[in-house]
């Protein structure tokens, strides 16, 4: 069975897939769903982070769900194993660490924190010695400049002590102690990414899509580092939109990698109408827009990815006009038959995973 999560701005749909038969529900109503991470130890083990609401889980693979992670409940005294922020901003676990059958869970918030948990997310530890860095100081959400959150976590593939957290905005920041200690960000690093990825067969390369593009320069829109972070090069030949947001890497080829862009950051997500792109890069090509199968790029907010590891050379991508698959290595695309709410259409979705079990 196939599942596919979309996190949209007001709900979490769940879709489960067998035999090409289709059932959709709807959950967490209202609750702002922001990420979404199953837990590869225990397939169906799900938790989605809500802004606001803080964090859920469910164990039947997205059929019920229960929170978990509050530090604060009525009448009742605050936590100290909890997190302590109710807006989640980002969730992974560890591809290569598990604890009594559990993955090692991370979790970030707004404001920036991190917090890590052993037991399957019963309780957590605040990994503390990230806020004394000093660009710190610098941190800011340029929509909330009195604030700033964690935008991405990476727990590398091969190293599970070595963990990369990219600040919105303002750091892309190491640690390679499983967070007990941090490098601050070095010079060349992006200071706005989206995504920050690492791929099983390639070693100590990192991967950014990043708002610097639109900010900084176009050839800061994607960088690539080849040593774990310690220096950057600018890879966006080829892009002629340098707002990046989501991105994927096809499962079975570090080479071939999919963004999504925009002309600006008002176009992608807030301004009517949305304007949006699709690229795709491979060993032998810079990056080229992918168009064949898409809806057009006037009305489109930008999309979201996700790949699914038991699927090689296939993406899906998220937006307000629907859910898309492509089994090409992302050079075309279908759009999957699943039901459309209208209102999705003016919706701004967060988050996408893709799961067997």
């Amino acid at each position: 069975m196939k599942r596919l999560f979309l996190c949209m701005e007001r709900e979490l749909v769940v879709v489960k897939e067998q035999y090409g038969n289709c059932e959709t529900t709807y959950h967490l109503q209202n609750m702002q769903p922001t990420c979404i991470v199953v837990d590869p130890f225990q397939p169906n083990r799900v938790y989605c982070g809500t802004f606001g609401r803080g964090l859920w889980l469910s164990d039947d693979g997205g059929d019920s769900w229960r929170p978990i992670g509050d530090s604060y409940r009525y009448f009742d005294f605050p936590k100290e194993d909890g997190i302590l922020h109710s807006s989640i901003t980002s969730i992974t676990i560890s591809p290569n660490e598990q604890v009594n059958g559990y993955g090692v869970v991370y979790v970030g918030t707004e404001p920036s924190a991190l917090f890590r948990s052993e037991n399957g997310g019963e309780t957590w530890t605040e990994l503390k010695n990230m806020k004394s860095l000093l660009s710190s100081y610098t941190w800011a959400f340029p929509p909330r400049p009195f604030t700033h959150h964690v935008r991405w976590i990476t727990v590398d593939p091969n190293n599970p002590n070595t963990i990369h957290v990219s600040i919105e905005a303002g750091a892309v920041i190491q640690s390679n102690d499983k967070g007990h200690t941090w490098i601050d960000k070095k010079f060349g690093a992006p200071i706005d990414a989206h995504q920050l990825l690492m791929h099983p067969e390639a070693p100590d390369r990192l991967y950014a899509s990043c708002g610097d593009g639109f900010m900084g320069g176009p050839d800061r829109a994607y960088l690539e580092s080849y040593n774990s972070g310690n220096s950057w090069i600018s890879c966006s030949e080829g892009l002629e939109h340098h707002y990046l947001y989501s991105m994927a890497i096809d499962p079975a080829d570090c080479n071939t990698i999919l963004v999504s862009a925009a002309p600006s950051a008002d176009l992608a997500h807030h301004r009517i109408p949305y304007e949006s792109y699709i690229y795709r890069k491979t060993r032998d090509t810079p990056f080229q827009q992918v168009q064949q199968g898409l809806p057009s790029a006037i009305g489109t907010v930008i999309s979201m990815f996700a790949t699914n590891p038991a699927e090689p050379h296939t993406f899906y991508t998220l937006n307000n006009n629907g859910i898309f698959q492509s089994i090409d290595s992302g050079e075309t695309w279908e759009q999957l038959n699943i039901p459309w709410k209208d209102e999705y259409k003016t919706q701004h979705p967060h988050a996408l995973l893709v799961t067997s079990s």
